[in-house]
């Protein structure tokens, strides 16, 4: 961990603070380009947009897989306050950045919440109809 590297993070924690003031949950991130400057900010909107799906993170992710090459893209630094949820987790896999620093772990936020507060699991139940399912992908992965 770097100075900078700190720096980064420090501004990340402020983005979360920024999206707690807004009515939102307190989670910020940022883009480093390769180049050393911010690209991006983004703050936690879920409340405020009625999206579940707007975390910084997957804000970031995709707006880096529409506007950057894979090349710069492989190029960049995500710094966030918090380590990557599973949804943004594998947003970030597939946007081809290049590497996340982030402050708290899961383990950590999760001691910070009440009892109770985390949200529960959905049951899945599969896999089923290998047959048919396998028709659309089969040759798709090259």
């Amino acid at each position: 961990m770097t100075t900078d590297d700190e720096r980064l993070l420090r501004r990340a924690i402020a983005l979360a603070a920024e999206a707690r003031a807004g009515g939102n949950p307190p989670f910020g991130s940022l883009l480093l380009g390769p180049d050393g400057r911010v690209l991006a900010e983004e703050r936690n909107s879920s409340v405020t947009d009625r999206d579940i799906t707007a975390h910084p993170e997957l804000k970031l992710a995709r707006w880096a897989a529409r506007e950057l090459s894979p090349e710069t893209a492989a190029g960049t630094t995500m710094y966030t306050s918090c380590e990557p949820c599973g949804m943004c987790a594998g947003a970030l896999a597939r946007s081809g950045l290049g590497r996340v620093v982030f402050a708290l772990a899961t383990e950590q936020l999760t001691e910070l919440r009440p009892p109770g507060t985390g949200f529960p699991a959905v049951p899945a139940v599969g896999p089923a109809l290998f047959d048919e399912a396998r028709v659309p992908v089969a040759g798709y992965y090259g």
